[in-house]
């Protein structure tokens, strides 16, 4: 099938400029190869496709009848490749991205509008979810995910500083429920898990050289870490979530932070994708507008 798209394709040339010598030299190719090239097609085919005589060559009525139907879909073929070739060269064409929630509102949407002016020829396609995936087996360009998740044989750009988990009650809670001093004081509290699909975030902790893991234990798990704050302020129990997305509500006291000398920082979310090599103009005006400065 490919020998057979390439000579189909020299069979229009030939057809369209009625000469063995001016098509081999529009191909790029020695016009002996040309004539053997089409001498193949014609006997795979068992018919006569072109008429020769030593000063001119034009379609028999064979050749003809293919050539209706075949010229316009070369010519769907030139502009399919056309359009693949200037996605190398012009950001524009789709880009499917996954990112968790969280991400999409501290990473994607500041700068969405900006890049959306800069770059009108580009579509995102985001898709959300918390789950680390695998991009190629999933057929996403990019992805966002904390860098602990990202495989080692991907390209990650970082895209936020450090993070860190904050552990939060609402007042109503802590007005019936004492105040954690130790991860280990979380047994007694009503812990609202936040679920990934393969199962519940299990909550790390660390303080100079002790490290330690808690599963939580309580009335209700989400998927959405929303969900988890919204929760914590209806006073159903203890939940964690991004400290910088919770700075608001703990600045006007609407949350208490508890555990905060347990909760070191993490590396943060970065920008990944499967390889360097003819990365499409689009995948790399958004890595640069994500990139954190």
């Amino acid at each position: 099938m490919h020998n057979d798209l390439g000579e189909l394709a020299a069979f229009a040339m030939v057809a369209e400029e009625r000469s063995f010598t001016r098509a081999a030299v529009r191909l790029g190719i020695s016009q002996s190869a040309l004539s053997h090239s089409m001498r193949g097609l014609e006997k795979r085919l068992g018919l006569q496709l072109l008429a020769r005589t030593t000063r001119s060559v034009s379609p028999t009525a064979a050749g003809s009848t293919l050539l209706r139907e075949l010229a316009p879909a070369l010519e769907r073929i030139e502009r399919a490749l056309a359009e693949t070739r200037k996605q190398k060269e012009t950001p524009s064409g789709r880009i499917r991205l996954i990112i968790p929630r969280t991400a999409t509102k501290a990473v994607l949407l500041p700068k969405l509008a900006r890049f959306t002016r800069d770059y009108p020829e580009i579509v995102l396609e985001v898709t959300s979810s918390n789950d680390p995936v695998d991009l190629v087996a999933g057929e996403y360009d990019a992805g966002v995910q904390l860098g602990e998740f990202i495989q080692r044989d991907m390209i990650a750009v970082r895209v936020t500083r450090e993070l860190r988990l904050a552990v939060v009650g609402s007042p109503k809670y802590f007005e019936s429920h004492s105040i954690p001093k130790h991860p280990q004081d979380l047994k007694d509290h009503a812990c609202i898990g936040f679920r990934f699909s393969n199962g519940l975030y299990r909550w790390e902790f660390e303080k100079g050289r002790t490290s330690l893991t808690v599963s939580p234990q309580g009335p209700v798990s989400f998927d959405d870490p929303e969900l988890v704050t919204q929760a914590v302020l209806d006073g159903v129990g203890i939940g964690t979530a991004m400290e910088d997305s919770l700075e608001g509500l703990i600045a006007k006291g609407r949350l208490v932070q508890v555990l905060k000398d347990w909760c070191p920082s993490f590396p943060g979310y970065f920008l990944y994708y499967p390889s360097r090599k003819n990365q499409p103009a689009a995948l790399a005006a958004l890595i640069a507008c994500l990139r954190l400065d």
